[in-house]
């Protein structure tokens, strides 16, 4: 069990672990706020401008 801490692949393995469970925090993150944000008005979508190509 000691070896295993010195192997490189392992903290390879775990800083990826780490790295993908942080993504998934900020995602989650962002999507309760959108999810939270009040909805737009009906004025404020009116008062955009059109796509233009």
């Amino acid at each position: 069990m000691a070896s295993l801490w010195r192997d490189p692949g392992a903290w390879i393995a775990i800083g990826i672990s780490v790295l993908f469970l942080l993504v998934a925090w900020v995602m989650h993150r962002v999507i309760v706020k959108v999810l939270k944000a009040p909805p737009p008005t009906q004025e404020a979508a009116a008062r955009k401008p059109p796509d233009t190509p």
